[in-house]
């Protein structure tokens, strides 16, 4: 009979979550990822300790992912900063949420209370978002049927220009898809747990204080090995097949027998690895398919001077190129462009050139400095209406699947990532 193992192919957040889980259950784990590292699409660019291979801003609703990080030794306070929500931009406008701690019981006064003392926002657009948070509550936040972020928030009586400030800034950074395109089902179940949460913290911004390697993959690698867990960085799987009692696993290792296999791999790498399984069909009556539609980011870090600083770490653009700029401290600026736009077809240098002219309109700064151009073409799954989320229990025995795409109450975030390979490693346990 085969000796019980797990093998956990995919070494990003769900992946390690899962890791973590089995290992925890005193489970033997084998960690299988095809890239020279951990981490996937949240870690530190290999040679560039400052840098990140995208940007990630945690709020306080990351209830599973915080736990995780305190599970391997960690203390996220001290390796994020915590802000309570606020939303700034470059035409003035600023709605801030207050820090309640001394008054208990409060929690969910916060926005209409923010709203309340906000600046550049009308009053009857402050009205009109306060009214419609109270009424998503009483609806448990359900939206029904699902459409696009654009028409949901019209049939709600929210201004277009109010909608054009702040809400769809906030649905780009919240789903990484365009408001005109997004799943209005997902972009409530971000505010349910965000915005209008009643649970102290949720809407907090937790920012990163280290790059984002060592805010979970790095420990985490070190905490598994410490543990017994076998990690093999730079060893793609290359095809899974059904044995007696098990898996085998074909990679450039050779091949090997696991008990049980979860698959904690990107969407885009799934059906390959599905394709020659027994009875594979993927249809949304038997085993959904996982998303085809991606959306790219473009991040572009400014290396100013240390003195360059923006009014607040994070801020939306609003009227130029820009989207959204995170103040990464000692002069580095990071410019975000996420989702399909208009700034796809040009070229970097012209990214590059407009971001810049637009920060200079904050910060001052004249010259051009060095920057570092990252384009990720599909960066997450595209957050679009009636999408449909793979199961994480498959058709074969012994065979799970994690990632982001699996979790259906969020859109691609860390906290969707971790909660599902947590899930998974459940899943998988007898």
């Amino acid at each position: 009979m085969l000796e019980r193992s797990i093998a956990v192919i995919g070494g990003g957040w769900a992946g390690i979550a899962a890791a973590v889980e089995l290992t925890g259950a005193g489970e033997k784990v084998a960690l299988i990822e095809a890239a020279p590292s951990l981490g996937g699409r949240a870690k530190r660019i290999d040679g560039k300790a400052e840098l990140d291979n995208g940007q990630h801003i945690l709020s306080g609703a990351y209830r599973e992912t915080f736990a995780l990080m305190c599970r391997i030794g960690l203390c996220p306070e001290t390796l994020m900063r915590r802000l309570p929500f606020t939303f700034l931009n470059n035409t003035g406008m600023r709605l801030a949420l207050p820090n309640l701690a001394g008054f208990p019981g409060v929690e969910t006064l916060r926005l209409a209370w923010g709203l309340s003392v906000a600046r550049g926002i009308s009053l009857k657009d402050k009205w009109q978002a306060a009214h419609w948070i109270r009424r998503l509550k009483r609806q448990e936040f359900r939206v029904e049927p699902d459409g696009t972020v654009s028409l949901w928030l019209a049939d709600s009586g929210q201004s277009a220009q109010f909608c054009h400030r702040f809400w769809e800034p906030l649905c780009l950074a919240a789903l990484n898809t365009p408001a005109q395109k997004a799943s209005a089902r997902l972009f409530a179940y971000v505010l349910r747990d965000t915005l209008g949460s009643g649970e102290k913290g949720s809407s907090d911004l937790l920012l990163p204080t280290v790059n984002l390697s060592e805010l979970l993959p790095n420990p985490a690698a070190r905490w598994l090995t410490r543990h017994g867990v076998s990690i093999r960085t730079g060893c793609r799987v290359r095809r899974l097949r059904p044995i007696a009692d098990g898996w085998e696993i074909e990679s450039p290792a050779g091949r090997e027998n696991f008990s049980r296999v979860i698959l904690a791999v990107a969407p885009q790498h799934l059906p390959a690895l599905l394709e020659e399984l027994p009875g594979t069909t993927m249809d949304a009556a038997t085993f959904p398919a996982p998303p085809a539609a991606f959306s790219p980011i473009a991040t572009v870090y400014f290396h100013y001077p240390e003195a360059t600083a923006l009014p607040f770490p994070l801020m939306a653009l609003t009227g130029g190129l820009g989207q959204w700029l995170i103040d990464r401290g000692n002069g580095l600026i990071a410019a975000v462009l996420s989702g399909s736009g208009d700034w796809e077809p040009l070229s970097r240098e012209a990214i590059a050139d407009q971001l810049h002219q637009e920060i200079g309109t904050i910060t001052g700064a004249h010259e051009c400095p060095p920057y570092t151009f990252l384009l990720e073409k599909r960066a997450t799954f595209a957050a679009l209406p009636g999408l449909t989320r793979c199961p994480q229990q498959t058709p074969w025995p012994g065979l799970f699947l994690a990632g982001d795409y699996c979790w259906a109450d969020y859109p691609a975030t860390l906290e969707g990532a971790v909660r599902s390979g947590l899930e998974a490693a459940r899943l998988c346990l007898p």
